[in-house]
């Protein structure tokens, strides 16, 4: 039954995929206060790995500090909430294989300096779907 919810959550992850959707990721800022923002998945491995493209700002800064994250993914249907770390990324080959068009709003390509890449890995989750409701570790 575990594995089956994981892996339906990760189904519903995958919805909001580069551009079809998106999800809440939250962090603490440098004074330690919780900040939340909108945010677009690029690609997903389940429910364990999360890539999110941005720039780099702010939250980078945030990460440093902590690298403590939550990205939540909600529906009328669902509700996913993945508790973990993230990573900055300004590896190149990364950046290149994270891009799609959506993000032509915001950087002039792959190569643009102010682009980054988040990996978020997750330790804990929270589903509730269908009436559904798990919690646990990977």
């Amino acid at each position: 039954m575990r594995e089956e919810l994981i892996a339906r959550a990760g189904e519903m992850v995958s919805r909001s995929l580069r551009g079809s959707g998106c999800c809440t990721l939250a962090l603490l800022d440098e004074d330690g206060c919780p900040h939340a923002s909108t945010i677009t998945p690029s690609a997903v491995d389940g429910i364990r790995t999360v890539y999110l493209c941005t720039g780099l700002g702010s939250r980078t800064a945030s990460i440093s500090a902590c690298s403590k994250a939550s990205l939540c993914f909600n529906s009328m249907e669902y509700n996913v909430t993945l508790l973990g770390s993230v990573e900055v990324s300004t590896d190149a080959a990364l950046k290149r294989e994270m891009w799609y068009d959506g993000l032509k709003n915001h950087f002039s390509g792959p190569e643009d300096e102010g682009y980054c890449v988040f990996r978020f890995q997750t330790e804990r989750y929270s589903l509730l779907a269908c009436w559904q409701q798990a919690r646990g570790r990977l």
